[in-house]
């Protein structure tokens, strides 16, 4: 059983991580609605505390052989449901006048967590450009030529995309060398100091703290 800070929250994770196992959609999305948006739950914890750890529990069974990669791309689709269903109840401040793009590397398919920060940054009031998963260097640095965005913002999941990592922030500087450049995912938890090495602008452990670096890199 996960758990959380709050003992209606821990009830609330367990029955969507319940519901992801089993690939039940319908279910899943009434407790994050009924149980979550309904009953006053804010949009931010229903993401740092219900979809993000029982994503992470999710990740872990895959890993252990515990579950099939049936079961995990079976469970991830829930969540990736999940997401784009809570998009149209997301607060929203203001415009700021900063354009992100967000991309996953090249071979990263596990896009969760860098739709998470996307929505984070929107709530926030950034203007994001969300490329998804597995995106190749070349076209990404094309995007950002066209695009001229604030800030670029790469998502690594797996420890075995992180030379893919290194290629796409090599030809985004090419392309746009001023542009800032920040980093994100869960590979950072098997590769410290990484981002140090790597010279970007900042890592964000959370989508909260990434929006919260952000802000304070881009001056909002």
């Amino acid at each position: 059983m996960l758990t959380s800070n709050d003992s209606a929250l821990t009830g609330l994770l367990n029955a969507y991580l319940a519901a992801q196992l089993a690939g039940n959609r319908r279910e899943a999305l009434r407790l994050l609605v009924d149980e979550g948006v309904l009953r006053g739950v804010p949009l931010q914890t229903l993401h740092l505390e219900v979809i993000q750890p029982a994503q992470y529990e999710i990740g872990r069974l895959w890993q252990e052989n515990i579950i099939s990669v049936a079961q995990e791309h079976l469970a991830t689709a829930v969540s990736q449901l999940a997401l784009a269903h809570l998009y149209r109840h997301l607060p929203r401040d203001p415009f700021n006048g900063k354009v992100v793009l967000v991309s996953c590397v090249q071979g990263e398919l596990h896009e969760v967590g860098a739709r998470m920060a996307s929505d984070f940054l929107e709530m926030a009031g950034f203007d994001v450009r969300f490329l998804g998963a597995n995106v190749p260097p070349e076209h990404l640095a094309r995007m950002t030529k066209e695009i001229r965005p604030d800030l670029v913002a790469l998502s690594v999941t797996m420890t075995y995309h992180l030379p893919a990592l290194r290629e796409a922030v090599a030809h985004v500087r090419q392309a746009c060398p001023d542009v800032p450049i920040a980093v994100g995912g869960l590979a950072f938890s098997w590769a410290p100091g990484l981002e140090d090495e790597l010279g970007v602008n900042f890592f964000g452990k959370d989508a909260r703290e990434f929006v919260a670096s952000a802000c304070r890199v881009l001056g909002v």
